[in-house]
């Protein structure tokens, strides 16, 4: 049970790591977007963003309420484990525009359509915002796994 909690407790934090560099990345492209041509490295680091997100989730999910860590009543019972995941909602309500408006633009570049490039610097102004509660995450996470 020891190996799988561990390589659980490194898929989480690897997710981190490329889920933090993908949204960085991903706002730096926006702001620099001009032109459809531009998107590519949008649309690069969003795919690194979702595949974080992904294994973000999921095994986060898996640890608090698989039975491989310290047990669902900890975690639900953590007030830090419940601000984590008040700034997780907080993240996801920022991720909805821009997964939304990014759908919509790779569907229009697939079939060389027109993208509306007006809320490129939005985009990169919300995910920009994502990154402070991000780290803000890490630190309640920090100090639930101290029993703060």
């Amino acid at each position: 049970m020891l190996t799988l909690r561990f390589l659980l407790a490194c898929m989480h934090l690897i997710a981190l790591a490329i889920g933090i560099a993908a949204v960085y990345a991903r706002g730096r492209a926006l702001s620099r977007t001009t032109s459809a041509a531009d998107l590519l490295d949008v649309f690069h680091a969003d795919n690194w963003y979702g595949i974080a997100a992904l294994i973000w989730i999921g095994s986060g999910l898996w640890r608090a309420f698989g039975g491989v860590e310290k047990g669902t009543e900890y975690y639900l019972s953590s007030h830090w484990f419940m601000g984590k995941m008040g700034l997780f909602a907080l993240v996801l309500a920022l991720e909805l525009i821009p997964m939304i408006t990014l759908i919509r633009w790779r569907m229009a570049f697939k079939k060389n359509g027109a993208i509306a490039l007006e809320k490129a610097r939005l985009l990169a102004r919300l995910s920009f915002a994502q990154l402070p509660l991000l780290a803000l995450m890490v630190l309640m996470a920090a100090a639930m796994a101290r029993g703060i």
